[in-house]
């Protein structure tokens, strides 16, 4: 069992400069737990461990780091150290550290790669950003499909080490046009004399190579795969996805839904990295929206004031019914976020979704006003007071559930983005509608 490279022994190592000893522990575990253990050390100690690293090992930590740390260990290095580094890097984690670099910088080490790997990383870049074609590697085993199995053993054995994944098969015609693919397993079990084109589970998925990169990682858990063929509009193969890329995808894509449910516009980069004018500028814009959106809510309260100055127990209640009304609508809100990106239904199915939360709904607000009835009861002995309660309850939750579960179904119907939208404006009318409903009834039971 490895033991974790930042437990205090290790440290010590370092500290008392035993590179021997940390040279050996370093070789012996995988490059993730490397790039965490460099994140955490003193920055002359990061140069000198990175440094002690295997040249291919090295890649691999490499294209872990944040871009700031590889900034850094670029800014450390020399020439021929950095044109190693970045010619033994795989082709779509150095596209990523070229669009991340500013231009200036970029260039200057683009200059420093060879001549194929300058022109391989320039025609990546020219892809759309998070467009499938900026995430593919051009690293691959294609063979034609009258080709004999033995000949593609062969290749494989004489270019398997220089390629991304050699799991997968391409089967392509003269002109590069991907027919169908095949697992190596196939080839490994089928007679060596026979045509690749005799052999059977052939599969044709594939995808284009401006498709969204969320397109990519969704085919492959579609359809079970660790890699998928990119192809141009005349489904010539261009390359593949390799599935540690996808889970880069999902995990981006996750992280950039969270942050859209919060009213935040996306970062586009780790939190570690963003600098604060970036922080600052993301956030304010939809907190001074909700500031505007919050006054209408003030308004409500004040022009309700004659009611609460003669029932001041009304007041009491007003953030438990608020609060309670807008974490019903988030809660559905997020069910029904989830599926729209899941895409688990259909438009067809709308009318039985909003059903389903109308009743549910009732049930969650018949509940919760029954507890505040009681509450309102017991607690200020006022069966009226408690009735106004209970059912505001009973009425904000659901009306909350409904529009909790409705508004993302409109927003997503008018291609916007439900993850963005739906907070906000969640908020606003949970909040100012659910005051609305409250005063009403209160004033109509309290007969003020």
């Amino acid at each position: 069992m490895q033991e974790s490279l930042d437990n205090p022994e290790f440290l010590e190592l370092v500290r008392s400069k035993d590179w021997k000893q940390v040279k050996q522990r370093l070789a012996e575990n995988p490059a993730w737990d490397i790039s965490r253990l460099l994140h955490i050390v003193e920055n002359d100690e990061m140069v000198i461990l990175f440094r002690l690293l295997p040249r291919e090992l090295a890649a691999e930590v490499f294209s872990e780091l944040d871009i700031i740390d590889q900034e850094f260990l670029l800014n450390q290095m020399g020439k021929d150290k950095v044109r190693e580094l970045l010619s033994t890097l795989d082709a779509d984690d150095r596209t990523e550290l070229f669009e991340e670099l500013p231009s200036e910088v970029a260039q200057k080490l683009l200059d420093l790669l060879p001549l194929n790997q300058r022109k391989e990383t320039l025609e990546l870049l020219g892809y759309p950003r998070e467009s499938v074609g900026r995430l593919m590697v051009p690293d691959y085993i294609a063979v034609r499909a009258e080709d004999r199995v033995e000949d593609v053993l062969l290749k494989i054995r004489k270019h398997g080490t220089d390629e991304q994944t050699l799991d997968t098969i391409y089967v392509v015609d003269r002109t590069g046009k991907l027919l169908y693919f095949l697992p190596l397993r196939k080839f490994l079990i089928t007679d060596p004399s026979v045509q690749v084109d005799t052999i059977e589970d052939k599969k044709t998925v594939s995808i284009f190579a401006f498709e969204d990169q969320e397109n990519a990682a969704k085919k492959m858990k579609d359809y079970n795969l660790i890699a998928i063929p990119v192809v141009d509009s005349r489904d010539t193969l261009l390359g593949v996805v390799t599935i540690d890329d996808a889970v880069d995808i999902l995990e981006y894509e996750a992280t950039e839904d969270f942050q859209k449910k919060s009213a935040l516009i996306p970062l586009g980069i780790n939190y570690t990295e963003a600098p604060y004018w970036m922080l600052y500028r993301k956030r304010i814009g939809w907190l001074i929206l909700l500031l505007f959106a919050n006054f209408f809510s003030g308004a409500v309260i004040e022009h309700y004031e004659a009611a609460v100055s003669k029932v001041v127990a009304l007041a009491f209640f007003i953030p438990v019914l608020i609060d309670t009304g807008g974490n019903t609508a988030t809660q559905v809100a997020t069910l029904i976020i989830r599926a729209i990106s899941l895409e688990e239904f259909s438009a067809k199915k709308w009318f039985d979704i909003v059903k389903k939360e109308l009743l549910i709904g009732t049930l969650l607000g018949t509940t919760l006003g029954l507890l505040l009835f009681l509450r309102g009861y017991f607690w200020l002995g006022s069966g009226e007071i408690g009735a106004a309660v209970g059912i505001s309850m009973l009425a904000i939750v659901f009306y909350s559930n409904f529009l909790g579960s409705i508004l993302p179904l409109i927003i997503y119907k008018c291609k916007f983005d439900p993850a963005v939208v739906s907070g906000p404006l969640l908020t606003t009318l949970v909040d100012a509608i659910g005051l609305i409903i409250y005063f009403n009834l209160a004033m109509l039971f309290l007969q003020i």
